[in-house]
């Protein structure tokens, strides 16, 4: 019997997108509980947390055929997590605003809904930033912070120095707080 645990990741992609149900399951055992945390961590609800991680689980199964992942397959679930967890936010607070405007019990911009605006708004302004940052910059950026990214994992990818990654990563911050702190002191007056 082969022992699955011992095959990279790539690997058990591979025997997967081959109908191979053990690679399918030591994915599953060898990633679960770390994208669960996450989940956890990052929507407060353990069910609804479950909920993510088997709807991720599944479409993995379901897109065996035809799934290429170019980066790691953990940062490949890690965001698919978060993308998942910001669909089943903006769901909840799609459903609690309807809720609302049906009772009418509430005002629809109550403080949460211009909270809810001024976040949205916020993060418009960071992703413009973002978006002008130089390409480098704004690459390194996105890897380390949309993908979870060590420094290391972006240095080799891109085939540079982590110190070269640190640098640009610390330019990138403070550009972004620079820009974002005069948007917050004009927004907050």
């Amino acid at each position: 019997m082969t022992n699955y645990t011992k095959f990279t990741d790539d690997k058990l992609l591979e025997l997967m997108a081959q109908d191979d149900h053990v690679a399918f399951n030591t994915i599953y055992n060898r990633y679960w509980v770390r994208v669960l945390n996450l989940a956890i961590h990052k929507i407060g609800d353990i069910m609804e947390a479950e909920n993510i991680i088997q709807d991720i689980f599944v479409s993995l199964w379901k897109r065996r055929h035809s799934l290429i992942i170019t980066n790691a397959l953990e940062n490949f679930l890690f965001v698919s997590v978060k993308y998942r967890v910001i669909k089943v936010l903006n769901s909840q607070r799609t459903e609690r605003l309807y809720n609302e405007i049906d009772g009418l019990t509430v005002d629809v911009l109550d403080d949460s809904t211009q909270q809810y605006l001024s976040f949205e708004e916020l993060r418009q302004r960071l992703e413009m930033l973002i978006g002008k940052l130089p390409e480098q910059s704004r690459l390194i950026y996105r890897m380390n912070k949309e993908e979870n990214m060590s420094y290391k994992t972006i240095a080799e990818e891109l085939n540079i120095t982590e110190r070269s990654v640190e640098a640009h990563l610390a330019r990138a911050k403070k550009t972004l707080k620079t820009a974002l702190g005069s948007f917050l002191t004009t927004f907050l007056l």
